[in-house]
């Protein structure tokens, strides 16, 4: 019997420069989603990153009204399970509700909505939508047992400094439920908050500008 560790490996000479994320995030226990287990959400809307990354699943969430020909263009060219911004703020209501069944109808594994979405919100996508669905917590001041009642799949918490302490107390009210987080830029600061509950953990990528840096250095330096 092979060692668990003894995996077949194949790449590309033309692919070889992607997006790792940090290989701590592998400690975490993931989140089974029809069958597929995500440990690692990259969180972009750039697709030349998200065609280039070994993340498990992609976040798509931006600062702008949602829009259904963007999601459709992050779920068709993704490689990968997508999650996608659905409102919640400005966008809210029956809007985000038809906007979550775009999403789904297009493919996406799952939809994301912002902090300010009411529970009724939450309630309605769940009769609406068979997929799971996600809500942003930014502060333990959030009304966690409200959300936890109108029967949200996965928390995603993006509490900055505060986010270990956000999962903390999301594990003293529910033991079970699914939780993202934000792990910082460091290994030492994923595995605390894979230490503190987090099932997952999303990554923000270097941007292109960065990534581009490093090889327009090369290519002058020849």
């Amino acid at each position: 019997m092979k060692k668990a560790d003894n995996i077949p490996t194949f790449g590309s000479k033309l692919r070889k420069n992607i997006v790792i994320v940090p290989e701590v995030i592998q400690e975490c226990s993931g989140i089974k989603v029809f069958g597929q287990v995500l440990k690692s959400f990259l969180f972009s809307t750039d697709i030349a990153i998200i065609r280039n990354t070994n993340a498990s699943a992609i976040i798509a969430v931006y600062p702008f009204t949602p829009q259904p020909i963007i999601s459709h263009a992050l779920i068709s060219t993704a490689d990968k399970p997508v999650f996608c911004g659905v409102g919640g703020g400005l966008t809210s209501g029956v809007r985000s509700v038809e906007l979550a069944l775009h999403a789904e109808f297009q493919g996406a594994l799952g939809v994301v909505l912002n902090k300010p979405a009411s529970n009724d919100l939450i309630k309605e996508l769940k009769q609406k939508i068979d997929i799971p669905v996600t809500i942003t917590i930014v502060s333990d001041r959030d009304d966690i047992k409200g959300r936890l009642q109108a029967g949200v799949d996965i928390f995603n918490v993006s509490g900055g400094e505060n986010t270990v302490k956000i999962i903390e107390k999301i594990r003293k009210m529910n033991s079970d439920i699914a939780i993202i987080a934000t792990g910082g830029k460091t290994d030492e600061t994923i595995a605390q908050v894979i230490k503190a509950g987090a099932n997952a953990v999303s990554y923000t990528p270097p941007s292109t500008g960065f990534l581009f840096k490093e090889i327009m250095q090369k290519y002058r330096s020849e």
